[in-house]
């Protein structure tokens, strides 16, 4: 595959995993944790956080898709922003062995955290060497 077409595939993949912490960080910041199916009394400092991580989830998005136009320069703030989404996957993992195995969308989500954004970083680096 050209260095061209390799990067502008990338910048696909990444243009679409964008859409997963713009929508659902989105949807936290307006719903809060109601839309996850939770009782509909939730402790008003939860609902804060949640809101508040949501949040940084959402902009998290957007930093991701200010690498797109340029990616191959794009390294370091793409390589911290995936550091911010492993650590985050990370304590996904803590949760899930202390507490037992989340919803699936959940799981959706720990599998973009420690699976698909490591390779995207992975990919990223490969085609910033080539350009």
């Amino acid at each position: 595959m050209n260095a061209s077409l390799e990067r502008r595939l990338l910048q696909a993949v990444v243009a679409v995993a964008c859409l997963v912490p713009l929508a659902i960080g989105g949807m936290g910041i307006v719903r809060g944790p109601g839309f996850l199916g939770h009782p509909p009394v939730i402790p008003r400092d939860l609902d804060s956080h949640f809101r508040y991580i949501s949040g940084i989830f959402f902009a998290v998005g957007v930093a991701f898709a200010t690498c797109i136009p340029d990616i191959a320069r794009k390294g370091p703030r793409f390589r911290l922003l995936g550091a911010l989404v492993i650590a985050g996957g990370c304590s996904r993992l803590v949760s899930l062995a202390s507490v037992g195995a989340p919803s699936s969308g959940h799981l959706f989500g720990l599998a973009m955290e420690l699976g698909v954004v490591p390779l995207l970083m992975l990919w990223q680096a490969s085609v910033a060497r080539r350009a």
